[in-house]
Order: C-alpha cells, then structure tokens, then sequence
C-alpha cells in the first residue's frame, strides 16, 4: 500500500470517527508515554513524550525539550502537530493509547505510529554495557558507494549503559541523538517533527559498524573508528563564488509579493549575513533561533540578515504560510523571501544562484561586507546538539562579523 493510500485511509477513519453523533472526545492522559515509528527491516524507533494536559506535550531527545501546544481532537481521533515543521500525528485512541501516523503530506510521506501510556524507557538495556563510546568516531556513510559516501565525525557521551550524542557532517549535525548501549549493540533514535532518525551499530572497543534509518524512506550503512584528533574539513572552504563572479545577487519575492535584492537600500553600506535554508531544515531550525537573538540584539549596528527559503510545499501560497509559521513561532525580524518551491533539490537551488559553486547544504551562509564583497561563505551549521562545535561556532561568527562592521 503506498503511503498516500495509506493517508486517504487514515483520513477516511478519522472522518468516520468525527461524524459520530453526540459523543464526548476523547482527549489525551497526562502521563510519560513511548512512542515508536517503523522504519525498515522490520525496526522500530522509538521516542518519548510526556503529556501536561490535553493541549500540551514535550518530547525529548537527550537535553533537547520540544514544546508543542498544538493538538486537536475530533472524538475518538487526535492530531498532533509539531512546531515549525510540517510534519503531523494523525491517531486515533485505542484505549489510552495511540495508533495512527506520521505524515508529512508536501511529500507523500506517511509513517505507522504507535504510544503506549506508562512507559518510560526510549531503549530497553537487556545487557551490560561491554564497550565504552564516549569519545570522537571518524566516521564514514554509505562506505564504497562513491556517489553516496560522505564523511561525518560522531560525538558521544555514554554514562554507564545510556549513550547521547551526534554526528556531524560536513553540512550540518544529526542533532540530539539519545540512546543505549545494550552489550555490544549501540541503539541510537531522535524524533523532532521534521526528521525521524534511528542508528543501530555494533560495537568494539575501536570500531562502530551499523545501519542509519530515516524514517521508513532511506537507508544507509556506516562505519566508524575512534580518533581522537579526528576533525571536518573547514566548513568556510566548501562553497565559493565561481571564477568570473565578484559578487552574490538575488531578487526574490516577499510574503506580500515585493522582489526583494541586495541592491535594495535597507542593505545599502551594511553588514549582511544571506542564509540559504528551508523551514523544513532542523539545522536551519536551529541556526534561524541563534541568528534571530544576533540579529535582535545587532540590527541598530548597519547589521542585516536575509533568509532565501527553498520549500518543499506544493504551491507558492503554502509555502508563504509555513514561512509566516516559522516567522511567527520564532518572532523572526529579518526578512525571509521564497526563492524556490515544490521541492528544495540543491541542484535547481544553485541554478537560482548561478554564482555559487554549488549549494552543498542547507543551511548556508553568505557574509557580505559594507562595499558588497563576499567575505565567506559558512556551508552548514553546528547546532546545540555538537556542544563545544556550537560554543565555537558562535565565537568565530559574533568575532567576524565585529571585525566587517569596525571596517
């Protein structure tokens, strides 16, 4: 059954269930509840969440807390949307329990969904820890596939039998991954409405070799040794402006259908930091929350910042609407244009900004100084998740752009 049968027919049960006639609806328990989505190879990925009232539950990914406040009932059917992204729960009660799935409709995506009340633990540890995985993992993805390997450097803290940690890529990290090590096998997961990650691996005391699943649509095998001195390469080396281009230009519209450019006076003998993301971008999630208290607290100094969305939604109208969404939910000031919608293929993206060598990541940023030069192109982000990466990055952004606006 594909997965838009799949959503007609869960949208059929739901329709069904609201046309009951004077009947009470049922509403979400207060209370510690796993979750679990089925990717592939018969695995299951799990996640908890805790409910405070009928309107109000947290999901949690090691230190990340995710507040969504935005459920509705229709009797014995729920919906939970996440915030910011797209990405929905559509369930109905079984009990005091949950079955249904996680849809992200811009991309026939559906996802079977299960919550079980009362229960507490993301893994279950059936055996001692036999390894220890704190440390630095040079790590390689999709290994001999050669259009598909890339490299990544994972981050991990384990306490006793409970693993946290992440991945870093060089365009971005796999955020707050949780998880344990159960004897020799590590179990990994991370669900924040946008992506649902799970990572198994075995291990050794120098070796991780396992499976990454994304969602119930991808996967791909990895490996990994520890190296303790192991780092990326320079994340300000990867995109460049291409021979015969001195500059970066755009003209893209507004939510009220203004084209806006770099010419525009609002940018006229400024300081612009031009980020290239999508509202459907964790890493961009991330990033736009840190840009927005810089930008706040930097706008009166001849300090701008652009956003140029590349959306997955179908049609113009709705991807003004989870622009406006994002805007809302995170009191965003600086402008964000639509620059591409109905898919975010990076190749058609770089097309929209010819000078680029190519747009490798989403989220990348483009600093300009006051004269209009290119002074570095920043591609990917490290985001909380990546610990002291994040406290560096922040360091070496707030530092070069004192040191364009003292120019």
């Amino acid at each position: 059954m594909t997965h838009i049968h799949r959503i007609f027919g869960l949208v059929v049960l739901l329709l069904i269930s609201s046309c009951k006639e004077e009947r009470t609806p049922k509403v979400l328990k207060n209370g510690t509840y796993r979750a679990t989505l089925d990717v592939q190879d018969g695995y299951k990925l799990p996640f908890i969440f805790e409910v405070d009232g009928p309107k109000e539950l947290r999901i949690f990914n090691a230190e990340e807390v995710i507040e969504v406040n935005e459920i509705s009932y229709s009797n014995d059917s729920v919906y939970i949307a996440t915030p910011v992204f797209e990405g929905y729960i559509a369930a109905v009660f079984e009990g005091d329990n949950l079955k249904g799935q996680f849809i992200k409709e811009s991309r026939d995506r559906a996802v079977d969904f299960k919550a079980t009340l009362d229960q507490k633990e993301r893994f279950t540890n059936t055996a001692e820890a036999q390894h220890d995985v704190s440390g630095i993992w040079e790590t390689v993805f999709s290994p001999g596939i050669a259009e598909d390997e890339y490299i990544a450097k994972g981050i991990f803290k384990q306490v006793e039998g409970k693993v946290t940690g992440t991945f870093r890529t060089t365009t971005g990290d796999y955020r707050f991954l949780e998880g344990v090590l159960s004897g020799d096998s590590l179990k990994l997961s991370a669900f924040d409405g946008a992506h649902a990650f799970l990572f198994m691996a075995k291990v050794t005391d120098s070796t991780l070799e396992g499976m990454f699943y994304s969602e119930n649509h991808f996967k791909e095998p990895f490996t990994a040794k520890r190296n303790a001195a192991y780092e990326l390469p320079s994340a300000d080396a990867l995109t460049y402006l291409k021979e015969g281009y001195d500059s970066f230009a755009f003209s893209f519209p507004d939510s009220d259908g203004n084209m806006v450019s770099l010419s525009d006076e609002r940018f006229k003998d400024k300081v612009v930091v031009v980020q290239i993301m999508g509202t459907w971008c964790p890493n961009c999630l991330d990033e736009t929350k840190y840009y927005t208290d810089f930008y706040k607290a930097n706008k009166d100094k001849d300090f701008e910042i652009v956003a140029l969305a590349f959306e997955y939604a179908k049609t113009e109208a709705k991807a003004f609407e989870r622009i406006a969404r994002l805007q809302q939910q995170l009191n965003i000031e600086y402008p964000i244009l639509l620059a591409q919608y109905g898919g975010s293929d990076k190749a058609k993206a770089q097309e929209k900004l010819p000078m680029l060598n190519h747009v490798l990541s989403y989220p990348t940023s483009i600093f300009i100084d006051k004269e209009g030069k290119v002074r570095k192109i920043h591609t990917g982000f490290n985001g909380p998740a990546t610990g002291d990466n994040y406290v560096e990055f922040k360091t070496e952004f707030e530092g070069f752009v004192s040191e364009l606006l003292a120019e």
